[in-house]
């Protein structure tokens, strides 16, 4: 064999071993959970209740919870594939003070939480949320899906299982992608990417069947999901909807523009009440 020859072998086998190994750790990859305790205090929504989401596979799911004032919607908000829920208290933050009720789900294996997280399990987590606001008087219709990121995928699914029965009030998409094997792709050109994952969160083969008001909202200078992403989902899913893009803002800094100001509008417009 040539110089070549062993060149192009020695390529080859590390692109092998680099695909295998992409394979076996890719739920490492997509899943960047803080298992610690979160703190309300810290996350500034000291005024939230901690409460328990059981799943129908036997985990107990600490989560928190704000009741929506009279004649005020609840957002089920799913974040995203880091941290947990203390992070995202500045923005329940925001829809508590409109009013609005929150129920911050906690994951499966993320702020203290028994179980590791996959994509079914994520599902079963947001059933299990569901479960909980009907428990509390909390009506379909006064139930608004918000998706962070990876949690779009986790709403997008929920929204499409719920139009088959009874539809949820409104669905808020920030930063959605079309599928995590899409995103996969975007940064792993140089890979079959997309047939490796078995995560699929496949939200484009979904959305149009979602049978409430979608809002989408995502920063025009995001690199993580990039903004074509969201706007295929915009595209994708039903009248009535709503697209918001901001430029200028990325993927974890986009709330802090007038994202939330948005949302609340949103839901005030859209979302019906009992």
């Amino acid at each position: 064999m040539d110089e070549i020859g062993k060149v192009l072998v020695t390529v080859l086998v590390l692109y092998v071993v680099l695909t295998g190994f992409l394979f076996v750790i890719q739920r490492k990859m997509i899943y960047s959970p803080d298992p610690s305790p979160p703190s309300m205090q810290r996350g500034g929504v000291a005024g939230m209740e901690a409460v328990t989401l059981r799943t129908e596979d036997g985990l107990e799911l600490l989560s928190w919870y704000s009741a929506a004032r009279d004649g005020q919607p609840t957002i089920a908000f799913f974040h995203g594939n880091a941290g947990n829920i203390e992070v995202r208290g500045f923005k329940a933050r925001a829809f508590m003070d409109a009013g609005i009720g929150v129920l911050l789900v906690e994951y499966r294996g993320y702020g203290g939480n028994a179980g590791d997280p996959t994509e079914e399990g994520l599902y079963q987590d947001g059933h299990a949320a569901l479960a909980f606001l009907a428990e509390r008087g909390v009506s379909r219709r006064e139930t608004v899906l918000y998706g962070e990121s990876l949690g779009s995928g986790v709403a997008v699914h929920l929204a499409w299982e719920a139009a088959r029965t009874e539809p949820v009030g409104g669905v808020v998409l920030e930063a959605p992608f079309t599928s995590l094997g899409d995103v996969a792709q975007h940064h792993y050109f140089y890979l079959p990417a997309r047939k490796l994952l078995r995560e699929r969160y496949d939200s484009a083969a979904k959305i149009g069947h979602i049978k409430a008001p979608v809002l989408v909202v995502h920063g025009e200078a995001d690199r993580t999901v990039p903004v074509e992403f969201g706007r295929r989902i915009f595209e994708l899913a039903r009248e009535p909807k709503r697209g918001a893009w901001f430029p200028g803002y990325g993927h974890n800094d986009l709330f802090v523009a007038s994202v939330g100001a948005e949302i609340i509008a949103f839901i005030k417009e859209f979302v019906e009440t009992d």
